[in-house]
């Protein structure tokens, strides 16, 4: 038996490797649902490997080119790329993020229309990731925890995880040292005249903003880290700033209507990468940072390593014991 502490995404995550290589596990909540409260339910659900390497180390990009294939076999993905774009005035960020990325090709204002008619006549030039894909978070964790449980996997809801445990996917609330928060704020939005099918990421010296859509006229809109410890809602600034970015995107959005505003703590470590840390006989699986959904699979694989000793893939993220 194998227990976990945390029904989050990482914990979900690990129990699928797990109990899909026929372990037995246990997964302790203290919610009453799946990911309830986790940092996840605010995520962009972003398989973009491909941008994150824009700052991410070169091992986050690796490992995140798994990840779209793990995901289809849980949930509904959908793998339309990402398109970058930047206002005129702002066009050198558009060459600064080519330079810093992979896996994107220059697109002009023709094809631009094609593949997202809402933005045709908007940008002269775009990045076009194709390889890479979206999924809504909050239907992955509920797909996600259901899978697990036909593998046998039990979930105790409404319970405090033991004094010790095999493997702590907490997150902040998992004391471990060298953590920090990253303070991500996002919102939904409503605009069922604007028909947006992909991704975008507006490229911009201050304010980037992503912009994902969740279907029916719905897209999740983000940008913010911020170094705090603070979960208060989002800022009157915040929000200002995400919605006129997506105004910039598209005039449309001006007209959309906030279905919710969140704010998540993101556990990081100083590099931004994650890893597993061996801790008085418990592993921690821990700082996800942004890269959650991109990440976890590669994460969990590598503790399925750990428990049933397979041969290590040799691009394997960071492991240390402290």
């Amino acid at each position: 038996m194998i227990t976990i502490a945390g029904a989050g995404l990482a914990g979900l995550a690990c129990a699928w490797e797990l109990a899909r290589r026929g372990a037995q596990v246990t997964i302790y909540e203290r919610d009453e649902t799946p990911g309830e409260t986790s940092v996840a339910r605010y995520a962009g659900g972003m398989l973009a490997q491909w941008c994150e390497g824009e700052t991410a180390e070169p091992e986050v990009v690796r490992q995140g080119s798994r990840a779209i294939g793990w995901w289809e076999r849980i949930t509904r993905v959908e793998k339309r790329g990402t398109l970058a774009v930047a206002p005129p005035r702002d066009r050198a960020e558009l060459t600064r993020f080519a330079r810093r990325t992979q896996g994107h090709r220059l697109i002009g204002s023709g094809e631009i229309a094609a593949i997202e008619p809402a933005l045709g006549g908007r940008f002269g030039q775009a990045l076009f990731f194709e390889d890479e894909a979206h999924l809504d978070p909050r239907r992955a964790l509920r797909d996600l925890a259901q899978k697990v449980q036909e593998l046998g996997v039990v979930i105790q809801y409404s319970t405090s995880a033991p004094a010790k445990v095999d493997v702590d996917c907490r997150g902040m609330d998992s004391g471990l040292s060298g953590l920090r928060p990253v303070r991500g704020e996002m919102a939904l939005i409503e605009a069922p005249d604007v028909d947006i099918t992909r991704t975008i990421r507006l490229l911009h010296p201050r304010i980037p903003l992503y912009l994902v859509p969740r279907g029916d006229g719905i897209y999740m809109i983000g940008a913010t880290m911020i170094e705090s410890t603070s979960s208060r809602p989002v800022t009157v600034r915040s929000l200002l700033e995400l919605l006129g970015a997506a105004f910039t995107l598209h005039p449309g959005l001006g007209e959309a209507s906030v279905t919710e505003t969140g704010v998540g703590l993101r556990p990081a470590f100083a590099d931004h990468v994650p890893r597993l840390i061996h801790h008085r006989g418990t592993v921690h699986v821990n700082g996800l940072y942004r890269h959650g959904f991109l990440l976890a699979p590669a994460l969990a694989g590598q503790l399925a390593t750990h428990f049933f000793q397979e041969p290590p893939h040799a691009d394997h993220l960071k492991r240390r014991t402290a």
